[in-house]
């Protein structure tokens, strides 16, 4: 036997060592969600932008366009209304359906991010223009918690999620400029003036936890309790805030993203999933060098690496992914119904 070549062995693992990355990425999974099955919403209505479930594993729960959030119960008993704002029921304009959500949406409220607390049985509810909301398990009129923080009003409350250890919710305020009528000036304007936020259960104060934020949206708290994990819509990132121990406060890149992302949910498997509104934009795009894949939702494990990818055909949209006992819920806010991949 000749003597071993040193050189030609490190060559060796060095060409493999290139192939390991490529190999791991192929593994991604892809799910194409144009077979889900849809459940219309009520006619005169859209947008069921978050989706949530109760202790009992009732719903979904689904805020909508008009300004209440909706609940499932079946198919013999369909939507029917859970909770609504004062105004739904005093501004006729609420429920008349004459006049396009956009128009009434600031006075009739819009529900973006809901979520429960198993403890209570509470819903708290992100609304777009009247600030965070809470119902109690009964549903009926949601009351006003906060509309502002450190004197600074809510303009445009978006994200919402709840740490099911302590009551406490997180949230985001995406802009104190622009208002979600007009979100795209958001990104246009390159505005970067959101908030991550806290509302705490036992004092019932809010606290700003970090400032100076671009387009900060959904909001997902760790399976541990240890971080917040935030998703910007611009410029398409995942961000950490540390909670607890030696790093608490630090904010950190998680993950870049291949679109704008919406809301961030705990997958069940020490995850998350995160809706995209939309794939990112090239500038040099034509139609010739146009994505073959539309992609509308990922999924990250805790380091923020991508393990699986949701399609969809062309100019459907996704704002959130409720992983629920095996099924995927889909919420889009432009759609007329919510989604459910088995």
């Amino acid at each position: 036997m000749g003597r071993p070549n040193h050189l030609a062995a490190w060559l060796l693992l060095a060409v493999l060592a290139l192939f390991v990355p490529l190999s791991a990425a192929a593994q991604i999974r892809t799910t194409d969600t144009r077979w889900s099955f849809h459940l219309p919403l009520p006619s005169g209505v859209t947008g069921a932008e978050s989706l949530a479930f109760d202790s009992r594993g009732g719903g979904p729960y689904a805020g909508v366009s008009d300004g209440r959030v909706l609940r499932w119960g079946g198919s013999a008993a369909g939507w029917t209304t859970f909770a609504h704002s004062s105004s739904y029921r005093k501004i006729p304009l609420c429920t008349a359906g004459v006049v396009p959500s956009e128009e009434t949406e600031s006075m009739c409220g819009r529900p973006l991010g809901l979520q429960f607390h198993a403890g209570t049985g509470d819903l708290y509810i992100a609304d777009a223009y009247l600030g965070l909301m809470r119902v109690g398990p009964g549903g009926g009129e949601a009351e006003v918690l906060a509309a502002g923080a450190d004197g600074v009003p809510f303009n445009f409350v978006n994200g919402l999620d709840v740490d099911q250890a302590t009551g406490d919710v997180y949230f985001t305020d995406s802009s104190a400029t622009y208002p979600r009528r007009f979100n795209t000036e958001i990104m246009m304007n390159a505005d970067a003036t959101g908030r991550l936020l806290r509302y705490d259960a036992r004092s019932g104060r809010v606290a700003v936890l970090k400032s100076g934020l671009p387009y900060p949206n959904g909001v997902a708290v760790s399976p541990d309790g240890a971080h917040v994990v935030v998703a910007h819509t611009v410029p398409s990132q995942v961000f950490r805030y540390t909670l607890r121990g030696a790093g608490a406060g630090r904010y950190e890149l998680l993950a870049d993203l291949p679109g704008y992302p919406d809301n961030v949910r705990r997958d069940g498997k020490g995850g998350y999933w995160v809706a995209l509104n939309q794939e990112k934009q090239r500038l040099d795009a034509t139609p010739a060098t146009a994505p073959v894949k539309h992609l509308v939702g990922v999924r990250l494990d805790a380091d923020g690496v991508e393990t699986e990818e949701l399609t969809a055909a062309k100019r459907v949209t996704l704002s959130d992914v409720a992983e629920r006992k095996g099924q995927l819920w889909l919420g889009s806010v432009e759609l007329e119904y919510v989604g459910l991949v088995a």
